[in-house]
């Protein structure tokens, strides 16, 4: 990342939220904000020096107003997680898959929320976590491999509309969509590498793009 942006990493009160905010503000000097539903699971990244904001990143009313207070933003990454499964077919509950589906409206809610601001950007950014479950489901992890599916569907379409925008304006692709796709465990410091690189290609060759953990 060649110059400060601002980056927004919502739902980042996981231990990978902690290190990309770091990795983020000390290899790249960015602005970081992130959000998180408790004040006291915030303090760490408060104390990381991010911008802290007590906001729900499945709530399009709560992260639209995020937006409209930030201004300008160049990256948003949601970083809402969760896993469930196990117990074949029969093991796919209504419960669990309830669980998991705050990860997919995170990915809903930040994309639409920031939509503007990320076309706006002069290197805008948008990334999720998937997993490669989504390229070799299971019966005891359907709910867990549809709900990534769901969530890499909804990023290409963001993808999409990033290009159609640049076409309708007659000027370069500046806004790239990425996924990035997880074997195994996520590896905290692994994803921070990857997002602080996300500015070391242009949007034209990043957007639509999958990116292996």
């Amino acid at each position: 990342m060649s110059i400060s942006r601002t980056v927004v990493l919502a739902g980042a009160t996981s231990d990978a939220g902690l290190a990309t905010a770091k990795a983020l503000l000390i290899a790249a000097g960015a602005r970081v904000i992130a959000t998180g539903r408790s004040a006291d699971r915030l303090a760490p990244l408060a104390e990381a020096g991010a911008q802290t904001e007590v906001a729900d990143a499945t709530s399009l009313a709560e992260m639209s107003a995020l937006a409209e207070r930030l201004g300008p933003v160049d990256a948003v990454i949601p970083l809402v997680g969760g896993w469930r499964g196990g117990g074949g077919l029969a093991g796919q509950s209504d419960e669990d898959f309830d669980a998991l589906m705050p990860a997919f409206q995170a990915v809903r809610a930040t994309s639409r929320a920031f939509d503007e601001q990320i076309k706006a950007s002069e290197a805008g950014r948008f990334a999720i976590v998937s997993s490669t479950v989504v390229t070799r489901p299971l019966a005891g992890g359907a709910n867990y491999a549809s709900m990534k599916a769901a969530g890499e569907a909804w990023a290409r379409a963001v993808a999409q509309g990033y290009a159609k925008a640049a076409r309708d304006e007659g000027v370069p692709l500046r806004a790239a969509s990425v996924i990035f796709r997880v074997e195994g465990g996520l590896q905290a410091d692994a994803l921070a590498r990857a997002v602080v690189a996300l500015w070391d290609a242009d949007a034209a060759e990043l957007n639509d793009t999958v990116i292996e953990l």
